[in-house]
């Protein structure tokens, strides 16, 4: 399909497919980007703002209400997995292949609706960004956010995010830290000349086994919480006693605590060693009490459920927007070597959108 123009009014399933046949993994999304530039500029009822390789369309229709409709055009690397494929399996069909469920499935709602969609009952920002499966500073979004943010300017927004078609409220907040044991060096063959660091870092991963994840309700979700360890490193060479050793732990947390709550709590657990934090990520609360959250769920028939990875609905949270996801596709899929969605959650997450954004 790529180089082909793209057909936003045709099956939404070969546009699905169409646009996940344009690799497009973090740091190549021009030409999916400019192939969704030259589609959009067709519709006379669009602003098409374009920047970096992030796409922006918006409605202009005198609204007093605005709500923005996101999603990011990028992948993790291909792994055998391209071109898609329609396959049965079980009850259904689904589509088969890298981009499917994170998240181009979402993406091609999002292109379906904003072509097709020329009345609805509020003004519409449609964003499709670059650069979300990589480190934070690169995010598209969050680019928008810095250079123009008036783009962004909303009462509510959706993630189309993968959530089953259902909506994910708010999301956990993740931190990484470098927990860090010192030690002496010395020749192995006189070990007790030095202080083995290696040695020492098991208590670090003994408070990590004895620790307790909690499970924390906010706005009426149960936030599961988790911490891991997730690299060590440790040592020179096989006959240096080592000096050093780095464990480096990941902690999930929930969105009532702040990121300066998380990072001490982390400084507490593991006191007496040094502790860098290195990355850090605040969560977003479900705010489902809004007016705003609460029509969305009313319009899309669904029964809410916590986020518990970490999306860019923390980003409009920051901006004082409330957000959710809402997208095709089982979380439990994305990145993986068999990522597919259900056709039948593509079509229900259209329809659910079209729905709550023409209802009167």
């Amino acid at each position: 399909m790529s180089g082909q123009p793209l057909n936003l009014e045709g099956d939404l399933v070969e546009l699905t497919r169409a646009i996940c046949d344009i690799e497009s993994v973090s740091g190549n999304e021009k030409e999916l980007a400019d192939a969704i530039e030259s589609a959009l500029a067709k519709y006379s009822h669009l602003e098409v703002i374009r920047d970096g390789d992030a796409i922006v369309a918006r409605t202009n229709f005198g609204h007093v209400t605005r709500v923005v409709i996101a999603g990011h055009i990028d992948t993790v690397p291909v792994a055998n997995n391209l071109p898609i494929k329609l396959l049965p399996m079980e009850r259904e069909q689904v589509l088969w292949g890298r981009g499917t469920v994170d998240m181009k499935a979402g993406v091609a709602v999002q292109l379906k609706l904003a072509a097709t969609l020329d009345k609805t009952n509020t003004d519409v920002t449609w964003v499709f960004y670059d650069h979300e499966e990589v480190e934070a500073s690169l995010n598209g979004l969050g680019r928008i956010a810095r250079n123009r943010p008036d783009l962004l300017d909303a009462s509510f927004a959706v993630l189309c995010e993968p959530s089953n078609a259902q909506v994910e409220g708010g999301c956990n907040g993740t931190i990484r830290v470098e927990v860090r044991a010192r030690g002496v060096k010395a020749h192995s063959a006189r070990s007790w000349m030095g202080k083995n660091a290696v040695h020492a870092s098991a208590e670090i991963l003994n408070r990590l086994n004895a620790y307790e994840p909690q499970s924390v309700e906010v706005d009426g979700l149960v936030y599961r919480e988790s911490m891991n360890a997730v690299l060590i490193s440790g040592g020179m060479a096989t006959n240096v006693i080592p000096d050093e050793c780095v464990v480096t732990v990941n902690y999930r947390f929930a969105p009532s605590k702040s990121g300066d709550e998380a990072t001490a709590h982390l400084r507490e657990l593991f006191d007496g060693f040094e502790v860098a934090v290195t990355d850090l990520s605040e969560g977003a609360r479900p705010g489902l009490d809004l007016p705003e959250a609460a029509a969305f769920v009313a319009a899309t028939g669904s029964t809410p459920k916590p986020k518990y990875g970490w999306t860019d609905v923390a980003r409009f949270s920051a901006l004082g927007i409330p957000a959710v996801n809402f997208g095709p596709g089982d979380p439990n899929k994305a990145h993986a070597d068999d990522e597919n969605v259900p056709v039948s959650q593509i079509f229900a997450c259209e329809a659910a959108l079209r729905t709550w954004l023409t209802a009167s």
